[in-house]
């Protein structure tokens, strides 16, 4: 193989450019933070809610069986948004008018809770990937340096040459795929916040065409 070729003679400088943790990274508080996007680990109900300030009735939409179901099939991001957002009108046309207000409030606080503690923990999840991205790195960073003394040794065995350049390869090749798969997991966070102010903004919508 044409990377394992490279690899039984790539030094150890050049291991380090490859695995160096991390490329680019957010400005902000968290220097470990791996992603371009800035870390917020939570989110405010002002946010995503413009309208008039949700009443203390809301924070009891756990209570109410028809609630807590809609929350979880509205956040789950498998659902196709506009789906989810003609599920929203279809309820608030159901509610009776005396009710709608009432109901309507509560999904908007059931969807922030369920939502905003879901991307706390992708992101408390991405910090965990980080963590073990930056140990890798140090460990293939120590092998890399560890394989060039022994090439420069004159009674090395190229055998053991051979072995654990390959070996530092294929762990080089998942480290690499790994950081890829990051790329795409610092997106959630965002997407997660795009669709629950899609959603708030489909309720608020809902509630002034009543």
């Amino acid at each position: 193989m044409q990377w394992r070729s490279l690899t039984r003679i790539i030094p150890a400088a050049a291991v380090t450019a490859i695995v160096a943790w991390p490329a680019v990274a957010a400005q902000g508080d968290d220097p470990d933070w791996p992603c371009i996007q800035r870390k917020v680990p939570e989110l405010s109900l002002g946010q995503i809610w413009t309208d008039a300030e949700l009443p203390q009735t809301a924070a009891d939409w756990s209570k109410d069986a028809a609630v807590s179901a809609l929350v979880v099939e509205l956040s789950a991001r498998r659902v196709p948004l506009p789906e989810a957002q003609e599920k929203i009108s279809e309820y608030a046309k159901s509610l009776p008018e005396g009710e709608r207000e009432r109901r309507m409030t509560m999904l908007v606080q059931g969807l922030f809770d369920h939502m905003n503690r879901e991307r706390a923990d992708v992101i408390a999840g991405i910090a965990r990937y980080a963590q073990r991205q930056r140990d890798m790195a140090t460990l293939l960073r120590q092998e890399a340096s560890a394989v060039d003394v022994l090439r420069a040794k004159p009674d090395v065995n190229p055998n053991e040459i051979v072995l654990r350049s390959d070996r530092l390869a294929f762990q080089t090749r998942i480290f690499q795929e790994r950081a890829e798969s990051l790329s795409f997991v610092c997106e959630v966070p965002t997407l997660i916040e795009q669709r629950l102010y899609a959603l708030a903004k489909t309720i608020a919508e809902a509630l002034k065409a009543r």
